[in-house]
């Protein structure tokens, strides 16, 4: 797979790099109880260095558009990695995180797939939008690669088939746990857990052995990942699938 190894930048004339929707959440309060909340910072730096690095060109996009917030708890001192801090140094990115288009804006034609960033904002604002059920519709039908980390897998929640069927119906998922939820003291404070909406609408649900640690899922084109530590590695799932595609189609 040199495309995953090498990026796509070295294409021919005729080709293009791949293109792909980030949907991040407009979000920014946590219930009731007063605090911010919005999309975690790991989980978008870290797929977004990992896709523009291998060559891939990211669009960002939000249900309101501009500056999505920022989970402040995702940015404190003891939550910083390697790509957050690559963030906070690099003006080109955070001037196109503060420009999001409107969700309902974008169509699934001009990308070649979606990843859905989480944090608890997605909770709040995506599982009802209908853009982005549209959205999510319009890419599994298209057979294009969906992604989602952390809590943005309540985006399938009423999400379909072309038959009619649950999209999320006899997939296999994972998610944010609930004992996860239990360990940042938010279970009383979610709308929903994921878990266990995730097992209401008859997917398969699994987590990793350890919570908060690295654990990807991938169906199909379905790529779900568990946290924040799964962000880089489901984003590394969805370089594999979209070279894949770029080999079949220049075969």
């Amino acid at each position: 797979m040199a495309a995953l190894e090498d990026g796509f930048a070295d294409m021919n004339a005729s080709s293009r790099p791949p293109r792909v929707l980030m949907v991040l959440t407009s979000h920014a309060t946590l219930g009731d109880t007063g605090r911010a909340t919005g999309f975690w910072l790991e989980e978008f730096a870290a797929p977004y260095y990992a896709l523009t690095d291998a060559g891939v060109e990211v669009t960002l996009c939000s249900p309101l558009g501009g500056q999505p917030p920022i989970d402040p708890v995702s940015d404190e001192p003891g939550g910083q990695t390697e790509d957050t801090r690559r963030f906070h140094e690099d003006v080109a990115a955070q001037d196109r995180l503060a420009t999001t288009l409107p969700l309902a804006s974008v169509s699934a034609g001009d990308f070649d797939a979606v990843f859905f960033p989480g944090g608890h904002g997605p909770l709040w604002d995506l599982p009802d939008n209908r853009s982005s059920i549209d959205l999510i519709e319009a890419f599994a039908a298209a057979g294009k690669p969906v992604a989602a980390v952390c809590h943005a897998p309540v985006a399938f929640a009423h999400v379909t088939n072309p038959d009619g069927t649950p999209f999320l119906a006899g997939r296999e998922v994972t998610a944010f746990s609930d004992s996860e939820e239990e360990a940042v003291g938010l279970t009383d404070v979610v709308p929903e857990l994921l878990e266990d909406m995730l097992v209401a609408a008859g997917a398969h649900y699994s987590k990793g052995p350890a919570d908060f640690g690295p654990f990807v899922v991938v169906d199909g084109t379905l790529i779900t990942g568990q946290n924040p530590a799964s962000s880089a590695p489901a984003a590394k799932a969805l370089l594999a699938q979209l070279s894949d595609d770029h080999e079949a189609a220049s075969s």
